[in-house]
């Protein structure tokens, strides 16, 4: 939204103790703007912090939930609510890297339970997998407008998502029809142009 001059000059002519009950206001309805203040203003804890309590709780909340496999509707709906919470934490802090990290991570720590995966009707999960591709691929993208100096942090994760892809045939056949060449999951091998890649392979009705 665009703010007049005028408007601007209105807002300036507040005294102190009006902007601080305005922003008090605002605060209460926006919960995610008071944590982003919150945490540039006051918080001890730095985006490394955050990302490392991220990973951390990643980890126990996919090994919490995995006990829902077998409801695969049910799974996806507390997967992508763990994906809302890396979201806030990316619009809190900023987390660039955190963002691609984050979501290769949960990728990572779903495809651990291949096994039990491998047990429900593939059009049961079908869902989950074409979801869990669209984050590899946002990731890629993400990763590749990084500086160069952070790719190698990157192969580590994408190495096991590649070892745990190959391990869940289903998943494997899934990735290659809908377009992920397995040798991407090395940031330097990372195509130039790739978000217009992925665009184009979206338009041709995949990833869906």
């Amino acid at each position: 939204m665009e703010y007049s001059k005028e408007f601007k000059a209105a807002l300036s002519q507040f005294s102190h103790s009006e902007k601080d009950k305005l922003i008090f206001r605002l605060l209460k309805k926006d919960k995610l703007l008071s944590k982003k203040l919150y945490f540039e203003l006051i918080d001890k804890e730095t985006t490394d912090d955050k990302r490392n309590a991220m990973e951390s709780y990643i980890k126990g909340m996919i090994s919490e939930i995995s006990k829902y496999i077998g409801n695969p509707k049910y799974f996806l709906v507390l997967v992508r609510k763990l994906s809302a919470e890396i979201t806030e934490h990316v619009k809190v802090t900023t987390d660039k890297f955190g963002e691609a990290y984050l979501n290769l991570l949960l990728v990572s720590e779903i495809l651990l339970y291949s096994e039990k995966l491998g047990k429900q009707r593939f059009d049961a999960v079908y869902k989950l997998y074409i979801y869990l591709i669209n984050k590899i691929f946002k990731a890629l993208i993400l990763i590749k407008k990084l500086d160069e100096d952070y790719w190698l942090e990157f192969d580590e994760i994408l190495t096991e998502i590649d070892s745990r892809i190959h391990g869940n045939p289903y998943m494997e056949k899934l990735c290659t029809n809908n377009g992920l060449d397995f040798s991407w999951l090395k940031s330097e091998n990372i195509p130039e142009h790739f978000e217009l890649m992925v665009k184009d392979i979206r338009s041709q009705g995949f990833l869906k």
